[in-house]
């Protein structure tokens, strides 16, 4: 027989499960900060810099790779530094080097906002796929609201990158830039994860029979 777990429970745990923990913020950023230290070292060198990066990103493509994971997942994260990578060729400028991951993560906050406005939040997406169940999440008032109150969370924190990023990256603070790559990733994922659950659970009626059981 199955028991269903506590609302605010089930969706930190199937969350912390497809980001992969901290290994993923680790890998997330370590070209980032092996890209900053090797400036350093190098003297300003963005060729050198470059390329240290673009090596650690291969290294941990092939680890990931190894170890299962999907192709498609493995190429994006090799790609975005190899692009990052290019950009800081073209303009000979260290702080450009996180002018990817700026950009993405302002089109993953207006693609978070998106879904949620529209009634089709990525947090239910996510979960719903997850446990199997398709859109039926969508059918159940109550999960729907929840959902949509907790991605408000999941929105935030990319906000929150993209205006440390963006003004670290305006006052050309490299160093700055490589510690940051650091700290907002698995540290500000974990308390995303944790706020979100808060919400949801809070959202979430106490009769309600959990997000494993979506009622119409």
């Amino acid at each position: 027989m199955h028991v269903p777990a506590s609302p605010g429970t089930e969706p930190t745990t199937s969350l912390a499960e497809l980001l992969g923990g901290r290994r993923a913020g680790l890998e997330v950023a370590a070209p980032a900060v092996a890209f900053v230290v090797v400036w350093q070292l190098a003297g300003g060198s963005v060729g050198w810099a470059s390329a240290v990066a673009v090596g650690v990103a291969v290294a941990l493509a092939a680890y990931r790779r190894a170890r299962g994971h999907r192709p498609r997942a493995v190429l994006v994260g090799l790609l975005g530094v190899a692009l990052a990578a290019l950009v800081v060729l073209r303009t000979g400028r260290a702080e450009d080097f996180f002018l990817v991951r700026l950009a993405s993560n302002a089109a993953s906050a207006l693609a978070w906002a998106t879904s949620i406005v529209v009634r089709w939040p990525l947090l239910g997406i996510v979960v719903g796929t997850l446990l199997g169940q398709r859109t039926r999440w969508r059918r159940d008032p109550a999960l729907l609201r929840a959902y949509g109150r907790a991605s408000w969370v999941w929105a935030g924190q990319y906000v929150v990158r993209v205006v440390v990023f963006g003004s670290l990256w305006s006052a050309g603070a490299v160093a700055a830039l490589g510690v940051a790559s650091a700290v907002l990733t698995w540290p500000l994922v974990a308390l995303c994860i944790a706020v979100s659950g808060w919400v949801f659970q809070r959202t979430l009626p106490d009769d309600h029979p959990g997000l494993r059981h979506p009622t119409p």
